[in-house]
């Protein structure tokens, strides 16, 4: 499983390309592509997804019988990265390097001396429309390069990087000021006085690998959320028809990284709004629609972290996961996770069916953590929910590691997920 796993992690440089790979997998297994600025014709048993801006996807297949709740696992595309400014292009007297900002929280150091390049989309005008072209430029582009240690003896000390200043990548030579929009356009296949704007991201080139004495782990770029992702992809696929009044739903959301507060983030109504209208589409009332809601089950994946060996005092002394020893269910009091007693319960159960371990993470009580989806889709898609996900080291880094069983046991967990009846009444839950 983890050479498609790195195949799709190589594909996916950005939100963009991952969306893109995804939906041709969907189409591949019959899927039907729908648009959120067309009407939808839902048919019994039939298979269907929808785009948000080219990021965010859901995906599902409709019951063969009335629709009494769904079933989804939902996580999320982007990943931090330094995204390209407009007019990016800095020449001084010897060099060119781009202006570029962050996106998300990400781990700074490790951007430098590695090798770079560019990915993401541009908007081209031809014949009066304007469209989209994906551009991913598949070869060594870009460097972030340190300064050598003769000139910051304190370089190994730490400090704040001055990211205006130290975290611009050099694209070339003084005299080659005015070339990047060629480059962009050429891998865009597109002229480049056709480029009206762009969504561009420096992206980190480094492959995806297996390390460890036994070959036990797994690094690559944009592990979070990825990972997650592909796993619960390969599960939607791989799943039998659910019992049949339930509608299997695969949902991938945009910008979790920097709050979901977009139209194909989480906290936007994208999932609610296509849930409704394909359940409208198959006859359901209003009423119905939140009847089902009130019925639905939501597992949202969102890689956590394994305890570092260097610093377990940053970990809960109890509750620290480790690579290799299954999903992980995430606990929060403060609710930035969803998991409650019930839906753990329920993910425990589905992880014994499929033979899988499983594994429990909360914060350190004086360190804050980080949150996920699960608690801004409640608020649009008030259902049970359990947050989880693969342990993984180096989380926001340019280049993280995980284990190399998990993906294959959150695969097995999200296929037990679709093809178990869970029938939720009230505050109880039946496992079928």
């Amino acid at each position: 499983m983890n050479e498609e796993l790195f195949d799709f992690l190589e594909a996916s440089p950005t939100a963009f390309q991952a969306i893109d790979v995804i939906s041709k997998k969907l189409t591949a297994a019959g899927f039907q592509q729908l648009s959120v600025t067309n009407d939808w014709k839902i048919a019994p048993g039939g298979q269907y997804f929808v785009t948000q801006n080219g990021t965010a996807i859901i995906a599902f297949t409709a019951p063969e019988q009335k629709l009494q709740q769904f079933k989804a696992a939902a996580s999320h595309s982007d990943s931090p990265a330094f995204k390209i400014k407009a007019n990016p292009e800095m020449a001084d007297k010897t060099y060119v390097r781009l202006n570029v900002e962050k996106y998300g929280g990400m781990l700074v150091s490790p951007w430098f001396d590695r090798p770079l390049t560019i990915a993401g989309r541009v908007v081209v005008k031809e014949n009066g429309r304007l469209s989209t072209r994906l551009v991913h430029i598949d070869r060594d582009l870009l460097m972030i390069p340190s300064l050598c240690i003769h000139f910051d003896r304190a370089a190994n000390e730490g400090r704040k990087f001055d990211i205006q200043k130290e975290l611009l990548p050099i694209a070339g030579e003084a005299t080659d000021a005015g070339l990047l929009k060629e480059v962009v356009a050429e891998n865009a296949g597109v002229k480049p006085d056709s480029i009206v704007s762009s969504d561009l991201f420096v992206v980190n080139r480094d492959k995806p690998v297996t390390w460890g004495l036994q070959n036990e782990f797994i690094a690559s770029p944009r592990i979070d959320d990825l990972e997650c992702t592909y796993s619960d992809l390969a599960g939607f696929l791989s799943a039998d028809a659910p019992a049949p009044h339930a509608m299997k739903v695969y949902a991938v959301f945009d910008n979790e990284e920097v709050g979901s507060r977009t139209r194909q983030g989480a906290d936007s109504s994208f999932f609610r709004d296509a849930l409704e209208r394909a359940a409208f589409s198959l006859g359901l009332s209003g009423a119905e629609f939140r009847t089902a809601v009130s019925r639905s089950f939501v597992l949202s994946a969102d890689n956590a972290h394994a305890i570092h060996p260097a610093h377990p005092d940053k970990y809960d002394p109890v509750n620290a996961p480790q690579m290799n020893a299954g999903p992980v269910i995430k606990y929060n009091a403060a609710q930035k996770y969803t998991t409650d007693a019930v839906s753990a319960a329920v993910f425990k159960e589905l992880c014994a069916k499929a033979d899988a371990p499983f594994q429990e993470f909360t914060n350190h009580s004086d360190i804050a953590g980080g949150s996920t989806l699960g608690n801004l889709l409640s608020s649009t898609f008030p259902a049970a929910s359990v947050d989880i996900g693969l342990a993984q080291l180096a989380m926001h880094s340019p280049y993280e590691s995980a284990g190399a069983k998990d993906p294959a046991y959150l695969t097995a967990a999200v296929k037990a997920f679709y093809e178990t009846e869970i029938l939720v009444e009230g505050d109880e839950i039946k496992i079928g």
